[in-house]
């Protein structure tokens, strides 16, 4: 895996991100956004998680372009409870993957922005695959995924999650009949189970192409 670092247009001045690449050479089948967790409680573009799913979209053949949302890091600007964070994402989206099979993903807070910024682009882009890993629901108002758009949806939770109960997922997943993937005695930061997670996420890659 190869990694480009890169400074990005935001809303809030420079966003700062990298891109994962596969080895040279290798067909690109699109590029993946994928979001970190809550700013405020250490989230950063290099959380594991975020890394994890990163890892597995390169693997499958996906660019993914991990980055620090306004004021982490080397990115401009300060915590704007969600609002400015999805322009961030959609500042990225625009600049790092302007065009051709669009994939998104997030994780807790990150998974919380990635729906919304889904919901605006949804219908302007393809969007060939979003994985959303221990979803804040309840905790944020996470958007609904367009219907379309559920076929192309992973939602992976961990069973015993103490961040973000199992069950605020399914009651936002269930007015949708939208499939939640649960791990057994997973953690909201699939502590131990971080290959699994990764499996989990090129296993839906492949069953989507």
């Amino acid at each position: 895996m190869r990694l480009e670092r890169l400074g990005l247009k935001g809303p809030a001045g420079i966003i700062e991100a990298v891109r994962d690449l596969p080895d040279a050479g290798s067909p690109l089948r699109g590029v993946a956004v994928v979001a970190h967790p809550h700013p405020l409680y250490g989230g950063t573009m290099d959380n594991k998680v975020v890394q994890t799913m990163a890892r597995a979209f390169v693997a499958s053949g996906f660019a993914a372009v991990r980055f620090n949302f306004r004021g982490i890091g080397g990115s401009a600007g300060a915590w704007d409870e969600g609002r400015g964070e999805v322009q961030d994402m959609l500042a990225v989206v625009a600049q790092a993957a302007a065009d051709g099979p669009l994939a998104l993903a997030g994780f807790s807070f990150g998974a919380f922005v990635t729906s919304h910024v889904l919901s605006q682009v949804w219908g302007t882009r393809e969007v060939t695959h979003v994985v959303l890993a221990g979803t804040a629901a309840g905790r944020f108002g996470v958007a609904e995924v367009p219907g379309p758009a559920r076929t192309r949806t992973l939602v992976v939770h961990g069973e015993s999650d103490d961040v973000v109960p199992l069950a605020a997922v399914m009651d936002w997943a269930r007015p949708q009949l939208l499939p939640v993937t649960v791990v057994p005695g997973g953690g909201h930061f699939f502590h131990g189970q971080l290959p699994l997670l990764k499996g989990l996420v090129a296993r839906h890659l492949q069953a989507t192409a």
